[in-house]
């Protein structure tokens, strides 16, 4: 990687880490893990179609940072599995997840909800699937691409599984602070447009595993904000992958994994920027991973490990023949080629009613719950579930884009108030906006499989 400037954003980051209770990783009650950590590269050869925005016309013209699969296997010795694989992709596709979920069940004996696929949310790297290519040429490419995406993930899992070593585990955060709210309202209409009193969260979980010498072999961390800073046609990570491209060059030897957190309404400000700007954001972020990782104690992380995975059934909203007939006249072509199918599966009943949302909950002991939701998260969901489950004494840590990027899954205020998030940005993908009991159902869901873990 092109080193570009070892930068401190003294704004965007809080260099105080915030101190968990908990006993030392360095006490004689840490706790007696396994876990091994593998990256593989996933940069396309040659040009390819990328993904995140529409107005895009051609495909990518070379190749600023190199992108990766990375997965972290952790093990409790007691039977209790998990492998955490990060994407520098901008989604993951519901057929990929399905593909490596049978395929490493078959080989590894992994099971589904011992599987956990998060997406960094790039809008620099390769459209991941053929859907919403238009070019045929480029459509074959991106089938034929998510076809060796297959392969390497269930490659790199094998390569962590392998790797697994005695470690010890720890969680601390710090936070960042370049995230801002995207929704603005002005008038009665809400704009995409930098919102600084909107809701935000700008805490950096980290996940610390050392090797039974005390040497760093991995760290996973997560941040909620959009990968948008840049939008040209070179194919790189953003600041998600600068964040890790620093982190590995300062720790010779360990992987850096990023989490993408709940950042559907969330921006980094400039947009559209510079690599240098995502080069400094991706400074910013690791930063505060090493701030978090110099605090002196920690909160040890033990087992037992449990996990469980279910799918919250999300409504849409009552959809009619004439909102349908409207949308098709739109002059956004993709949104009105959808309403004209959808017109079709309207006149013949079977138009969907419903979608399946992957909910996953990860439970380490009684010291951190994961949570990770499918499709464009927006914060609200972070900030809701870390309040009411911080309840208990295990932290808090939410991922979104997890499992199925099927696309914007607003809070209930923001299917309410409409916009991009919560209206506008389903209409390619789903029949219509989700119904306002979407959030209910989601944390719902969490309840139910934290239910089942602790039962």
């Amino acid at each position: 990687m092109k080193r570009i400037g070892h930068i401190c954003l003294f704004a965007g980051v809080a260099w105080l880490a915030l101190v968990v209770t908990g006993q030392d990783v360095n006490g004689q009650n840490a706790p007696s893990w396994k876990a091994g950590a593998a990256a593989i590269d996933i940069t396309p050869d040659g040009p390819v179609w990328m993904a995140g925005y529409s107005k895009r016309d051609k495909p990518s013209e070379g190749v600023a940072q190199r992108i990766h699969a990375k997965a972290l296997a952790i093990d409790d010795n007691t039977n209790g599995r998990m492998v955490i694989v990060t994407l520098d992709l901008i989604r993951v596709p519901r057929q990929l997840r399905d593909a490596v979920e049978q395929r490493v069940h078959e080989q590894y004996e992994l099971a589904p909800e011992s599987l956990l696929l998060n997406a960094s949310h790039t809008h620099s790297g390769p459209a991941p699937e053929s859907r919403g290519v238009d070019d045929p040429i480029h459509a074959k490419k991106a089938d034929s691409y998510q076809r060796v995406l297959e392969d390497k993930i269930v490659q790199v899992i094998g390569e962590a599984l392998s790797r697994s070593r005695p470690a010890d585990l720890s969680f601390t955060r710090a936070r960042a602070g370049f995230a801002m709210n995207r929704r603005l309202r002005v008038g009665h209409e809400i704009r995409n447009s930098p919102n600084p009193d909107g809701p935000v969260d700008h805490d950096v979980p980290v996940l610390r595993v050392t090797d039974s010498d005390g040497n760093l072999t991995a760290v996973l961390f997560g941040y909620a904000c959009h990968n948008t800073v840049t939008g040209f046609y070179t194919i790189n990570g953003d600041y998600a992958g600068y964040a890790q491209a620093y982190l590995e060059e300062e720790h010779p030897g360990a992987v850096a994994l990023f989490l993408m957190g709940a950042g559907g309404d969330q921006n980094p400000y400039p947009r559209h920027a510079s690599l240098e700007q995502s080069a400094q954001h991706g400074r910013a972020l690791a930063n505060a991973v090493e701030a978090a990782m110099q605090v002196t104690i920690q909160r040890a992380v033990h087992g037992p490990l449990r996990s469980a995975l279910g799918y919250a059934e999300l409504e849409y909203a009552e959809i009619s023949r004439a909102d349908l007939e409207r949308r098709a006249g739109s002059r956004d072509s993709g949104e009105a080629r959808r309403a004209e199918t959808l017109l079709k599966e309207h006149q013949a009943g079977t138009l969907d009613a419903s979608y399946p949302c992957p909910v996953q909950v990860v439970q380490f002991g009684a010291d951190l719950t994961m949570v990770a939701i499918g499709g464009e998260t927006t914060v609200e969901y972070s900030l809701r579930l870390k309040r009411e489950l911080k309840s208990g004494p295990a932290a808090v840590w939410v991922a979104g884009y997890s499992n199925d990027g099927f696309g914007y899954l607003g809070s209930k205020r923001v299917i309410v108030e409409g916009g991009y998030e919560g209206y506008s940005a389903n209409l390619r993908r789903h029949p219509g906006p989700w119904a306002s009991n979407t959030e209910e159902r989601v944390i719902q869901q969490v309840y139910d499989l934290m239910g089942t873990i602790n039962h």
